[in-house]
Order: structure tokens, then C-alpha cells, then sequence
């Protein structure tokens, strides 16, 4: 063939592939891959509701309700949520609001349930029965057939009105008839633990509840507006219960918003008498008044479009498919199926939408942050509390806000942390004087800040007993992620930046000079690692050892970009060269302890937690130009074993997905909702803990996107059962998102948004051999790094695309 022939060819090929990238956007294959899917967690069956004896004692010593954790489906607002049975003879929607607590377990108090509503519809026998969460709408339904009649319920909790609405129809003008017995559950006089009083009022169509619990003077009000259409409406009151009946009408509308005088401040967690933490003088009436009249006044229709605009323009944003079927069968079958048979990847999926749908659901600007149970809890002493726990699980639940594209979800905590502040300065200094007096500083504002593992929307404790003060820093960890995954450097002058300077401050006089050049924590312990019985207090744990390396790691990294220098950040750079943070034993293991030789010789062999990996998963010390930390880390892993926890599982996922092995990450997976998952898809500790709903959401992202070693590895541990499928919208450090395709393991094209500008450095296998067009098919250029990495300039708002030969 001759050069004018190669020529002609050549520009025929380039032709033909801008014409298909111009098609595949005009067609949505890149930016929205298919036609959204539509998602659902539904039954053909109400939740049983035996309540009373069978609420028997059980997982840990907690009162466990079978019926409730396992079966009732959750909504949710971040303020409120509620558990809904969806039965025919009497509906039980449980209410939770999230400021509500009493004592609890350890005294530092805990989430407690905040009414029963009861709907008394006396439908047996009913045909055509389903119940279900449209998990792209956050709406749940009831339908049925009951003597003729089609019967409808949606159930909404609207974020940006806070009320719980309830919408019943039937397809027989009159057909809606019931009667609404509420309930305040657990009350005790003031003779009790946990004392708590409560009474109800009903006027015409409105039922207050509204009562005080002792322990932290807490003043508690919920309000039920009943709107029929048509039909009858009568009230009783019997006592201090209160009662409503509908009869005959069209429809109806329910308008429920509770709330409490709880109000975050510094001055609440300062306080250290409990009583006095609230002002029970301060009342929540006219809070919980003005949220019900303005919801009536907006209508319902104006109510549901406000809240699918606002919570689809969150969930929305990302798309994930890795299977081309979705079964025809109940939830609860699905996982029954999947129990017996993994060859169908729906129920992965699915698991992966579902926890974008409950952290939207539990965390949102002006909430508290999400606890151990999210915004739900039906007991009068939760598990843990439901507090935030902060040796792994608070930072789990926000692990994936930030690459699933949720970032605005991690708001909440941020607001929780300038309100406990001050306290946790004054842990710090309460610390050090305990344990390292000869390091105060003469100004206490510049010993920094601590915090220990429980903590509550009430108080903050420091660090000790069976964890070591890593835990900090493990929290300033979602910082400073939330900075790279945003490129907000408003958030990082302002927030991260002092955030994780203060902690420096902190973790820089916990360490103690040892042997000729080495600096450790001391004292220092692995969260929750028992030998022969006893929390194992030691010097220099590795959990202590690499958190101090990645926050002084974070810190040099925050001043850099800030472009700020003093003594203390001088001396920072000195300190990490000196911590040897990650030790290799005799078993080729990561040493959890710098004594231990042999893996397992201290503490548990197949303890749930896995600590001294945090380096590898959520950290970064230990990545893929560590390969010997790496291999032992393998090593850890395969001793460690997956026989635990639902969390702790959840860990292992990301911690295998960081190894790059696709196949363990998925095995992890697998066997996690195999064991830990129930048939409303709350996943369990057990008893249900949320941490690992958002720990396996963040798993499947990290398997499908990495950004944490200078660039973005699209299909980093893509396993071979997920052989096909896409995404769109993941976001990358850098704040890049992102959008892939892929056919039989291989990459067939890759989509860059570019969010906030800068340089892209992306690596993928054969990158080097795949063309890169702008939006509109211009050809764009790249340099080659390597065999397997290219890096190009970008511009804010636009996007790239990467399209890849056809595989032969």
C-alpha cells in the first residue's frame, strides 16, 4: 500500500471513530449510560408484628425485635425516620426522631424510640398484596385488594419540609376508613431508670404528643395533622391516650413532624452535669406547629414534588449496572436465591443503590451526623447507644459519601465537630496531663484536640482503655478526603486544615522517645484487641503508629497546598521520618503490635477488627509502591479470615479492593450478604448496625474506582463475575467524575468530568493505544507516562473521553 493509501485509510479510521463518539453522546452512552433503572426492596408479604413477649433478649444482651429489624422497611429525612410494617389489620408505623434520648446503656446517653402510630384498617384476607420501597423515589407503598377494593398507601419523609406524609386511596369512592391509635412508648415514672413521661391531646383532626425525659431534660413534642377528603372524621380522647377515626372518606392525608429542645452547641457538650445539658424551660411547640401548618398549607402534591427534586437530585447522580437481569421475585427471595446460587449479581447492585438511598436518608445538612442504627431505633435503650462510634464505624459510614458522589452527606458531622470541639480540647489537655505531663504546652489551645470511641449527640470522650488516640485521626481522615474528592479549598482553609492541625498538635506530644531515633505513641492500644482477657495496653501499636503518619502526612500535604510554614510543621516533617509505623513479623504478617513476632501470639487471631491495616484501607500509607507492606498485608488478611462481623467484613471488601484482587474483594462481598444481610437489606453486627450498609457501598465503589496513588484507576478490582457492566458518576480524587463501559473485563470507553479543572492522570491496562475526544469528538492530546498511565490537562465543566480498540 502506498503512503497516499495509508493516508486516505487513516483518516477514514479517524472519521469513523468521532462519529461514534459524537453518536454516543447524542445517544447518552457516555454521560448517562442507559435509561435509569428503576430499583425497588419490595415483599408480597406485611411484616409479621408479634410484639409484647417476643421481644425476647437476645444479640449482645439487647432487646432484639425479630419482626422489626429484619422485616419493616425504613424512610428517612436525617431528622426523623420510620419503620413501616405495612400490615392489613393493624398497620404499625414506628417513629424515630434523632434527637430524642434518654440514658441509655452507658449513661453518656443513647437513642430511644419516639412513637408508635397505629392505623387500624381491619382488611383479612387481602389478594393482590405487595410492599415496597421505590429506592429511587425514597417513597414507600402498600397496595392490596380487599373485598373488591384496591387499596393504596405512599409514605414519604420530605428533608427540605421535615414531616412524615401519608397518603391513602382506594379505587371505591368512600372506600378509606380506619382509626389512628398512637402510642409514646416506654414511659417510667420518675421511680425508674430512663424516667420519661408523655401524654397525648387530640383536637378535631390533630393529635399532639408531648412528654419530658429526665436524664438530659429533654422536651419532646409530635404532631398528626388527619386531611380527609370526603367521608367522616371524629376524635376521642381517653385518658392521656387520643384517638382518630375516618370513615367512608376518598382519601386521606396524614402530616406528622416531631421534634425535641435538643440544640448542638459547644456549650452542651461542655456541660458536664446531664440535667443541664438541655434547657428545659426551652420547648419545641411552636417548632413542630409551624412544620405542620406550613406542610398543610404546601398541599401533598406539592409536598412529593419537593421531595423527589431534592432527594433525586442526590441519588440520581450515579448509575451502576452489572447485570442485563433483574429478577421477577421478592426481596426477601432474592437473598434466599443469592444464598443458594451468586451466578445473578442483581442483588450486589442492588446492595450498592441501597446504601446511597439510607445515607441520604440519615445524614443531611442540620441533622446529627449518622449514628450505629442511622435514624432508626424502635428501642427504649438502643444497641451502643446508636451513637457515633469512633474507633472505625462513625468513619465507616462515611467512607463512601465522597467517591459515590454524596459528598454533602458528610455536612452533618462536620457541624457535630465545631460543637464538640472545645470539649475535645479540653480532653486533650485532660489527656496529656494523665499520660505525657511533660509535653503540655504552656497554652492549652496548642495541645490540640482528641476523641475517643463513644460518643454521643450528648458527649465526647478521650481516648483510653481499649483503644489508642489513632482514633482522632482516623476521624480527620474524612476530612481530608472530603477535601481531595471536592477540591474545595474554602472546606480546607477553614475546616480540614485546622482540623487536622490540631490533631498533629495533639498526636505529636502523645509519642515518646524510644531507642536511639524512634518516637511512639504511648501508651497505645488496638481498638478492642483483648490478651487473656484484658484490653493490651502497649507502646507504639501500629493502629497509633500509621494514623500519626497519615495525619502528619495529610497536614504537610494541607500546608503545601495553602502555601503555610512554622516551627510546628518543620518539626511535623521530622516526627514522621521517625515513626516507623509499619512493622513485617516472622509470619510474613503486618505486626499489630511492634513485639509481636508470630502472627496471632497477642490477641485474638480472627478479631473483627483489622486496625493495623488502616494504612492500606482508608489510608494510604501502604499502596501499591509498598510492596512489601502490600504482600503482608495479603498475608494479614488471609490469617485474619472473613468469619466476623457484618462492619468488619465490610472493612476487609475495601482493604481487598486496595490489594487489587477483584476476586477476594467480591468473595468478602458475597459471603457478607450471605451472612450479615436481612430481608429488608439492613445489614447486621448483629444486632443491626448500619455501618456495614455503607462500608460495602463504599467496597463496590473502591473495587470500581481508585484515586488514592496519584491517579485514577477505573476498574481497579473488577472481579470476574461483574464481567460486564457501567457506571456513571463516581467521583475521583481530584474531583473528577467519572463514567465507564465494559465488555468481557475490558474497558470500551472511559468518560473524565472535569468539576473542578486541573491535570488528569489516569491508568488503565493498553490506555496508551485508546484515542481522547473532548464533548463534542474533537481529538484531544495526552502524554504518555508509562506503558499503562496518560495525563492531560482539563478544563472545568468539560468532559473527556477515552475510547479503546475493539478487543479482538
Amino acid at each position: 500500500m502506498n503512503f497516499s493509501n495509508v493516508f486516505i485509510t487513516a483518516c477514514l479510521l479517524i472519521c469513523l471513530v468521532i462519529n461514534s463518539v459524537q453518536s454516543g453522546y447524542a445517544q447518552g452512552t457516555f454521560s448517562r449510560l442507559k435509561s435509569e433503572r428503576i430499583y425497588t426492596v419490595w415483599d408480597d408479604e406485611p411484616a409479621p408484628n408479634r410484639g409484647g413477649d417476643f421481644n425476647i433478649t437476645k444479640a449482645r444482651g439487647y432487646p432484639y425485635d425479630e419482626d422489626w429489624e429484619l422485616r419493616s422497611y425504613p424512610i428517612g429525612n436525617g431528622y426523623m425516620g420510620a419503620n413501616l410494617f405495612g400490615r392489613t389489620d393493624t398497620e404499625r408505623i414506628q417513629l424515630t426522631e434523632k434527637t430524642l434520648a434518654n440514658e441509655g446503656l452507658y449513661g453518656i446517653g443513647g437513642l430511644t424510640s419516639f412513637a408508635e402510630l397505629n392505623f387500624e384498617f381491619n382488611h383479612t384476607n387481602p389478594t393482590n398484596y405487595s410492599r415496597s420501597i421505590n429506592i429511587n423515589e425514597a417513597i414507600s407503598y402498600v397496595n392490596y385488594v380487599s373485598d373488591g377494593v384496591e387499596y393504596t398507601r405512599e409514605h414519604f419523609i420530605s428533608y427540605p419540609d421535615n414531616v412524615l406524609v401519608i397518603r391513602l386511596t382506594s379505587s371505591r369512592d368512600g372506600g378509606v376508613s380506619f382509626t389512628l391509635k398512637p402510642e409514646i412508648p416506654y414511659l417510667r415514672d420518675s421511680t425508674q431508670k430512663n424516667t420519661r413521661t408523655g401524654k397525648m391531646e387530640v383536637h378535631e383532626d390533630l393529635i399532639t404528643m408531648s412528654g419530658f425525659i429526665e436524664h438530659f431534660s429533654v422536651n419532646y413534642k409530635g404532631q398528626i395533622k388527619v386531611i380527609p377528603d370526603g367521608g367522616k372524621l371524629s376524635s376521642a380522647q381517653n385518658g392521656d391516650k387520643a384517638e382518630i377515626t375516618v370513615s367512608k372518606a376518598n382519601s386521606v392525608v396524614l402530616v406528622i413532624a416531631a421534634g425535641t429542645n435538643y440544640k448542638l452547641s459547644n456549650e452542651l457538650f461542655l456541660e458536664d452535669v446531664h440535667s443541664k445539658k438541655l434547657d428545659p424551660e426551652s420547648l419545641p411547640h411552636e417548632k413542630v406547629s409551624s412544620l405542620i401548618n406550613a406542610a398543610v398549607a404546601k398541599g401533598y402534591e406539592n409536598l412529593k414534588k419537593t421531595h423527589l427534586q431534592d432527594y433525586q437530585n442526590l441519588f440520581s447522580r450515579v448509575r451502576l449496572t452489572l447485570t442485563s437481569e433483574i429478577p421477577k421475585v421478592s426481596t426477601k427471595e432474592l437473598l434466599e436465591n443469592y444464598k443458594a446460587d451468586t451466578t445473578n449479581h442483581f442483588l450486589e447492585e442492588l446492595m450498592f443503590h441501597y446504601g446511597r438511598y439510607l445515607l441520604i436518608s440519615t445524614s443531611r445538612k442540620g441533622t446529627l451526623p449518622c449514628g450505629l442504627q442511622g435514624v432508626w431505633s424502635q428501642y427504649e435503650v438502643t444497641p451502643f447507644t446508636g451513637g457515633f462510634w469512633h474507633n472505625i464505624n462513625v468513619q465507616m459510614n462515611y467512607w463512601g459519601a465522597f467517591n459515590t458522589n454524596l459528598a454533602e452527606t458528610f455536612t452533618p458531622y462536620v457541624e457535630f465537630f465545631d460543637a464538640y470541639l472545645p470539649k475535645a480540647k479540653s480532653l486533650a489537655t485532660e489527656y496529656l496531663k494523665k499520660h505525657n505531663p511533660q509535653a503540655l504546652a504552656t497554652d492549652s489551645l496548642d495541645n490540640g484536640w482528641t476523641i475517643g470511641t463513644g460518643t454521643t449527640p450528648h458527649k465526647i470522650v478521650g481516648p483510653g482503655g481499649h483503644s489508642g488516640p489513632g482514633t482522632g485521626a482516623l476521624t480527620t481522615k474524612m476530612f481530608w478526603d472530603y477535601y481531595e474528592f471536592t477540591m474545595d479549598t474554602s472546606f480546607l482553609r477553614e475546616k480540614a486544615y485546622p482540623a487536622i492541625l490540631g490533631m498533629s498538635k495533639f498526636l505529636s506530644k502523645t509519642l515518646v522517645p524510644a531507642g536511639d531515633s524512634l518516637l511512639l505513641v504511648n501508651p497505645s492500644a488496638s481498638p478492642e484487641q483483648k490478651h487473656n482477657g484484658e484490653n493490651y495496653i502497649t507502646a507504639g501499636t501500629t493502629f497509633d503508629q500509621e494514623l500519626v503518619w497519615e495525619n502528619h502526612n495529610d497536614l504537610l500535604k494541607a500546608s503545601k497546598i495553602l502555601d503555610l510554614t512554622n516551627d510546628f510543621i518543620e518539626m511535623v516533617q521530622t516526627e514522621i521520618t521517625r515513626l516507623d509505623p509499619i512493622l513485617v513479623g516472622k509470619s510474613g504478617q503486618i505486626k499489630e503490635f511492634r513485639e509481636e513476632e508470630h502472627y496471632g501470639e497477642i490477641g485474638e487471631k480472627q478479631h473483627r477488627h483489622i486496625s493495623h491495616l488502616c494504612a492500606l484501607y482508608p489510608g494510604t500509607l501502604i499502596n501499591s509502591s509498598t510492596q512489601d507492606w502490600m504482600d503482608a498485608s495479603i498475608v494479614t488478611l488471609n490469617l485474619r479470615g472473613n468469619n466476623t462481623t457484618g462492619w468488619a467484613m465490610a472493612h476487609r471488601m475495601n482493604a481487598r479492593a486496595r490489594t487489587k484482587d477483584g476476586e477476594k474483594a467480591h468473595e468478602v462481598y458475597s459471603k457478607f450478604i450471605k451472612e450479615r444481610t436481612l430481608p429488608n437489606l439492613w445489614t447486621t453486627h448483629p444486632p443491626f448496625q448500619i455501618d456495614g450498609n455503607f462500608g460495602c457501598m463504599a467496597g463496590v465503589a473502591e473495587m470500581l474506582l481508585q484515586s488514592h496513588e496519584g491517579y485514577i484507576e477505573p476498574l481497579a478490582a473488577l472481579p470476574k463475575a461483574w464481567s460486564t457492566g457501567e457506571y456513571s458518576g463516581l467521583v475521583a480524587r481530584g474531583n473528577f467524575e467519572l463514567s465507564v463501559v465494559w465488555k468481557d473485563g475490558q474497558a470500551s470507553s472511559i468518560e473524565v468530568l472535569s468539576r473542578s479543572g486541573g491535570e488528569c492522570r489516569l491508568k488503565y491496562p493498553g490506555i496508551e493505544n485508546a484515542a481522547l475526544y473532548g464533548r463534542n469528538g474533537e481529538s484531544t492530546n495526552f502524554r504518555r507516562v508509562d506503558a499503562e498511565s496518560i495525563l492531560f490537562g482539563t478544563e472545568k465543566g468539560k468532559s473527556y473521553v477515552l475510547i479503546f480498540p475493539e478487543n479482538k
